[in-house]
């Protein structure tokens, strides 16, 4: 179950622990009991800082395979609100191992506003998230709300792994993770950040902070501001960096988009890597230079100053100006639009193939869209599903070649193109089939099945810039050849752009020339 590297890895690791924790087990039988148990026992063997005793159990917990993280200050144990029911092998392996050493007093990877903002939530918040331990993006909501019941006693974060509560999946008509539910109620499907977690909160409960005097100390006047921190925000703050400025990188997460890419074989001088090891290179090249950080954290709006700079205002309540800005928000995944497709995110629609494609196994599903993210989606999931068939809306596939001629080569995969999609239609609370036109006769057809997964592109990350610089019919934001926008000291970069072409090489190139006008205007200046 757990091999002897990741045993090694976790006695090196519990060196940074300042304190002892505990597992406790909660009670009762299950046939996954006794693998749990030795699987506990083998963590706690690597180090006299994590204590196990299987005969110490807690009746509140929620099932036989549940167990709870307790944290011991000053000899005391003090519950952290953190419980795995599973066994969290897999991805969330990752989710444990942080759960452990935070709760044993390392440092947490939370931005230093974001932690003195949920500290002052004051509404018990009861998080459930259900989690595939093959997705990829579950272990970041998971880790981060385990970080949110180690800041604040009111809060508390269950994993549970959906394979092994099948029943509950069922009853709470699960068809997506991560699923996130708080209070017992649904709360956020697919994947969150933090940033946006904390925004769905707040919106939530419009009361949820407690009224404290914030004697926090404001960062100073800053150079550039870097919003957004994918492959041309990156590209940006290590170029204004470079230059001796001082710069802060505002953003949700290290790689955006990109860090949800599985393989990516066109990035030049690298012939294959993944987003996961493009972002963790992203964050070390970033450490090579003195750059404020401010990740997990969003922009409310911007201002302007007296002085003719602009005042960045953050979804932690902290302000600070600067004299120029570069906006990198990239994109996000673009909706089909049609009726029941809102309403049935996490309950058969989806736009995760690798995260949520387990929860079709040996089903019919159909995947909407024949570009590349499309086509790429189709080949995941047709080792998984029955079937699988690809509506595109235009009379050709639009995909690269060598994808098409992949995907062909699969019996289970069948293309419908001049196909317009026009409605999800659920049964019992899950998708049961689809509607779509053929563009060229006007036919109507009905396709029973019980997933549509959409790849039909991105839409660009721009509403929060709506009136404040000039945006294009489609949304992006109105750039010259050096990549200025509209107002004086605002530039822009990548996806969010009218650049063409949507991709890491151009973004890359994009946010280093976004960087260099960006100097050019401030020694104008």
């Amino acid at each position: 179950m757990i091999d002897q590297n990741l045993l090694d890895a976790v006695k090196t690791y519990s060196e940074n622990m300042t304190r002892p924790i505990t597992f406790v087990l909660g009670s009762g039988e299950h046939s996954k009991r006794a693998e749990l148990i030795d699987f506990l026992s083998k963590i706690a063997d690597t180090t006299d800082k994590i204590n196990f005793d299987e005969q110490v159990i807690d009746d509140s917990l929620p099932s036989a395979i549940s167990f709870k993280v307790v944290s011991h200050i000053d000899d005391e144990p003090a519950d952290t609100g953190i419980v795995f029911s599973g066994i969290p092998g897999g991805h969330e392996f990752t989710s444990l191992i942080l759960a452990i050493l935070q709760a044993g007093g390392h440092t947490l990877k939370l931005d230093e506003g974001i932690q003195k903002l949920v500290k002052r939530f004051n509404k018990p918040l009861q998080f459930q998230t259900y989690v595939s331990l093959s997705c990829h993006s579950c272990p970041e909501v998971v880790q981060a709300l385990n970080q949110f019941a180690l800041l604040n006693d009111g809060i508390s974060n269950e994993m549970i792994d959906g394979a092994l509560f099948q029943e509950q999946v069922e009853a709470n008509k699960i068809q997506g993770v991560p699923a996130v539910f708080l209070n017992g109620k649904p709360f956020a499907n697919g994947l969150i950040d933090t940033a946006k977690l904390i925004g769905k909160l707040q919106e939530q409960f419009p009361d949820l902070l407690a009224d404290v005097e914030d004697d926090a100390e404001q960062l100073e006047q800053q150079d550039v501001t870097i919003i957004g921190a994918g492959p041309a925000g990156v590209a940006a703050a290590i170029y204004t960096a470079r230059k001796g400025l001082k710069v802060t990188m505002v953003a949700d997460r290290i790689g955006g988009q990109v860090k949800d890419t599985q393989d990516i074989e066109n990035l030049i001088s690298v012939p294959l890597t993944n987003g996961t090891d493009l972002s963790t290179n992203f964050v070390k090249h970033l450490a090579e230079y003195n750059i404020t950080l401010k990740e997990h954290v969003s922009v409310k709006d911007i201002g302007e100053t007296e002085e003719e700079n602009y005042s960045i205002n953050l979804n932690t309540g902290e302000t600070f100006e600067t004299r120029s800005i570069i906006l990198a928000t990239g994109a996000q995944w673009r909706k089909l639009g049609v009726p029941g497709e809102e309403e049935n995110i996490g309950k058969g629609v989806a736009f995760c193939a690798h995260c949520d494609g387990p929860f079709f196994k040996g089903k019919d599903i159909s995947v909407i869209g024949g570009g590349n993210s499309g086509v790429e989606a189709a080949l995941d999931l047709a080792g998984i599903v029955k079937h699988v068939t690809v509506l595109e809306f235009a009379d050709e596939l639009k995909a690269d070649q060598v994808l098409i001629n992949k995907a062909k080569e699969k019996s289970n995969i069948e293309f419908i193109t001049g196909a317009a999609t026009q409605e999800i239609k659920a049964t019992d609370g899950k998708v049961s089939s689809i509607v779509y036109q053929d563009r060229s006769t006007g036919e109507m057809h009905e396709r029973d099945l019980s997933g549509v997964f959409v790849q039909i592109g991105l839409v660009p990350n721009t509403e929060f810039v709506k009136g404040f610089v000039d945006l294009n019919r489609f949304g992006e934001i109105e750039i010259d050849e050096r990549c200025r926008t509209d107002r004086k000291g605002i530039f822009a970069c990548g996806d969010v752009t009218t650049v063409p072409f949507k991709q890491i090489n151009i973004a890359m190139g994009e946010g280093s020339k976004a960087a260099l006008a960006a100097f050019e205007y401030l020694v104008m200046q």
